[in-house]
């Protein structure tokens, strides 16, 4: 497999499947629900799929902004492995258009020269089992739009027993979709907001979709999961629509999934917002308690109360967690509390990670 790769590697340009041509002489890419109608040489919203030779092709295969060793609840994932560490890349483009993006530098890059790192499957692969990582992770930006390289890159991850995680918006077609998350063992799927206005106007997409991608993940794949929503000031904040949120994960999903509150920073084209105040997250978290769920947690501020873990039976304290460190832990290797026994749900192994707070910046020769 690393030699077709490599193959691959040597022009980053590998052509896709989900796309079909029109009675115009267009092509029509089927990855997402934007379904982008392009000439030829045009290029998607999300920039790295374009209409080459009458067919859609990938032109980012095999580069990277940029590569990291990350600690997992930095994706954020609370309930995968705790403490592990992460291998963390992504690549450019987006096929959303948030206003106010925290990653707009890599994500909306039409410059091929942020790509300035690569690597074949095999060497990423390799290289988290070389540094001790558990997991390797597609974020920065969203994965769906180079899903050809995420697959092979999962598949390789595989024959090294390493996991591989998905930090995405969840903004996909059906059939891709299907073919993404199978490869995939985890994600964090960013629910932007819970009213069409908002996936509307700030976003450019439609909030069906993700709730489609949210009810696929659950009922129809074995992957962990667990959802953020970025609360932005007078946006999606408000009470109303937190209660609707949760009451919906709470009835379609279950009330297990663990769901993260972030504050926002003024980023992109959102400058004139101010920052979200803490009292906002611990609002957000209050509402989600009392909507029944088990497990939510504050990000993006220091609030280790929030970012901890508790047991939903006895409610004693079972992760301690400062930022991205871990203190006192109470969990055995199959997830049950020490206190009372009760199942905590997720993704667990013999104690805890010790990678700590850490981030490793690397290169991939």
């Amino acid at each position: 497999m690393a030699e077709s790769n490599e193959m691959k590697i040597d022009s980053n340009i590998v052509p896709t499947k989900y796309w079909h041509k029109l009675e115009d002489g267009r092509v029509q890419c089927d990855l997402c629900p934007r379904e982008c109608q392009l000439r030829d040489g045009k290029r998607g919203v999300c920039f790295v799929r374009q209409n080459l030779d009458g067919m859609i092709k990938l032109t980012t295969y095999g580069r990277s902004s940029g590569f990291c060793i990350d600690p997992i609840e930095k994706k954020p994932l609370n309930h995968f492995y705790p403490g592990s560490s992460v291998l963390s890349f992504g690549t450019a483009g987006c096929n959303l258009c948030c206003k106010f993006c925290q990653n707009w530098d890599i994500s909306k890059s039409r410059e091929f020269d942020t790509l300035s790192a690569s690597a074949s499957p095999d060497a990423l692969a390799r290289t988290a089992a070389r540094m001790g990582c558990k997991s390797v992770a597609f974020t920065y930006n969203d994965p769906v739009i180079f899903l050809e390289y995420a697959v092979d890159v999962a598949k390789a991850c595989r024959e090294h027993q390493i996991q591989t995680v998905a930090v995405t918006a969840g903004y996909i077609n059906p059939e891709p979709r299907v073919e993404f998350f199978r490869y995939m063992d985890a994600a964090n799927i960013d629910l932007k907001g819970f009213t069409e206005r908002f996936y509307q106007k700030i976003c450019s997409g439609h909030l069906s979709d993700v709730l489609d991608t949210l009810l696929y993940v659950r009922h129809e794949t074995q992957l962990w999961f667990e959802i953020t929503t970025l609360l932005i000031p007078g946006e999606n904040d408000s009470s109303t629509e937190l209660e609707q949120q949760c009451r919906w994960i709470y009835d379609n999903l279950g009330p297990d999934v663990p769901l993260h509150f972030s504050a926002f920073h003024p980023d992109f084209h959102m400058l004139d917002k101010p920052k979200t105040p803490a009292s906002t997250l611990e609002r957000a978290r209050d509402i989600a308690l009392q909507q029944g769920l088990n497990y939510v947690y504050t990000g993006n501020v220091f609030d280790v109360a929030g970012g901890s873990t508790y047991c939903p039976e006895c409610k004693r304290q079972v992760i301690n967690r400062d930022w991205y460190e871990l203190g006192d832990y109470h969990l055995d290797s199959e997830g049950k509390c020490y206190y009372c026994g009760a199942q905590i749900p997720g993704r667990f192994c013999d104690g805890p990670g010790h990678f700590g707070r850490n981030r490793i910046p690397i290169s991939i020769a």
